[in-house]
């Protein structure tokens, strides 16, 4: 007789990525990813598979000035930020929440 034992369902792995600015481990889907290409140009990477030097912030206001005013993101991506970078960036952050928000919707979530 052959056993039947069935083998325990493992959860399925959620790569987790750090941001640069707050320094919460979060899901990779939950962050923003910024990337260097090999050109030396600095994008937003909505895929998170473009090549090149990456950087993850929060989808948060505070945590995309924090990374800008504070230099970690150009600390992080190995490089200096020309002037055009840094604005499109802060114009893709104007698009996000802000961090109250933010916070408020992880606590609300946590109850």
């Amino acid at each position: 007789m052959a056993s039947t034992k069935k083998q325990p369902i493992r959860p399925k792995h959620i790569p987790e990525r750090t941001c640069i600015a707050c320094r919460h481990a979060r899901p990779k889907r939950e962050l923003v990813r910024i990337v260097r290409t090999p050109g030396g140009k600095i994008e937003v990477d909505p895929t998170g598979k473009r090549p090149g030097r990456g950087a993850y912030l929060c989808r948060q206001q505070t945590c995309w000035q924090d990374g800008m005013v504070k230099k970690r993101l150009e600390y992080a991506l190995r490089g200096p930020l020309t002037t055009e970078d840094r604005e499109g960036l802060l114009e893709y952050a104007s698009t996000l929440s802000s961090g109250k928000e933010a916070v408020d919707d992880a606590e609300s979530l946590s109850r």
